[in-house]
């Protein structure tokens, strides 16, 4: 009887666990299974990120750096995340066309993404994309898998507590610590195309045309025929995505207020 007792008491706190680690994308209200607290994503992307920058040269261009200031701040006017400390770089690197956001509001901007960006509303698009990851955990999302894939609910909240190996093995791949090109491996398709949704409702909340997303990425796809940009490396552009974008459009509008 006593042996029984035993594996029911585990299945209910494995179930009180996984009920508490439920939560809810915004915008699209997907149940997510996040399993880390957000401080230590927010604490991991901030070391990711000064790790990043070490070995980055900044861009002295005064006029992209403003820029950037100028569309991320908006962007994170509208992100409702007061607790986050917002920080914007930009990274002098025309071969590398790419971007990224952390946990926390700490966000980079390669240069060789402005040739394809073209204006400040193909900006927005890009930075909305990327801040769109970061509100919505897909990072704490991806670790979660990792380290259950690896260890196993009962040693998650041990193995990341003590930083066993696997867990920062799991978590070095979540965020692409070490990765050369960029910051983030690959997100899986769905969660692409989940941030490219929030991503354009935040860049019409902050004041940018959703349109001008589509036309962004029509020019990326364009770029992929030619001599593929590493963005689209870890971003996949296909037909499928701006049709969805399209789709999205009039949802975005609703939020879009010209300034």
């Amino acid at each position: 009887m006593e042996g029984m007792k035993r594996p029911s008491l585990i299945l209910l706190v494995l179930a009180l666990i996984l009920l508490s680690a439920c939560q809810t994308a915004p915008v699209t209200g997907r149940s997510q299974l996040i399993l880390i607290p957000e401080s230590m994503e927010i604490e991991l992307g901030l070391t990711s990120y000064k790790e990043t920058l070490k070995k980055a040269k900044l861009s002295e261009d005064k006029e992209v750096i403003d820029m950037v200031n100028r569309v991320g701040e908006r962007i994170a006017a509208v992100a409702d995340r007061k607790d986050y400390k917002w920080e914007f770089n930009v990274i002098q690197d025309d071969k590398v066309v790419n971007a990224f956001a952390l946990p926390g509001g700490k966000v980079a901007v390669y240069t060789g993404i402005l040739k394809y960006t073209e204006n400040e509303a193909g900006l927005a698009a890009v930075m909305g994309h990327e801040v769109a990851h970061a509100l919505i955990r897909h990072g704490g999302e991806r670790i979660s898998a990792g380290i259950l894939a690896q260890l196993g609910m009962v040693g998650l909240s041990v193995a990341v507590k003590n930083k066993d190996p696997v867990a920062i093995s799991a978590i070095n791949q979540a965020y692409g610590i070490g990765v050369n090109v960029g910051v983030l491996l690959p997100f899986g398709r769905s969660q692409e195309l989940e941030a490219d949704r929030v991503g354009l409702v935040l860049m019409a909340r902050a004041g940018y045309d959703p349109n001008e997303a589509v036309a962004f990425w029509g020019r990326m796809m364009k770029a992929k025929d030619k001599a593929p940009p590493e963005f689209l490396s870890t971003h996949p552009a296909t037909d499928r995505r701006v049709k969805e974008l399209k789709q999205w459009i009039p949802e975005a509008m609703k939020y879009y207020n010209p300034k």
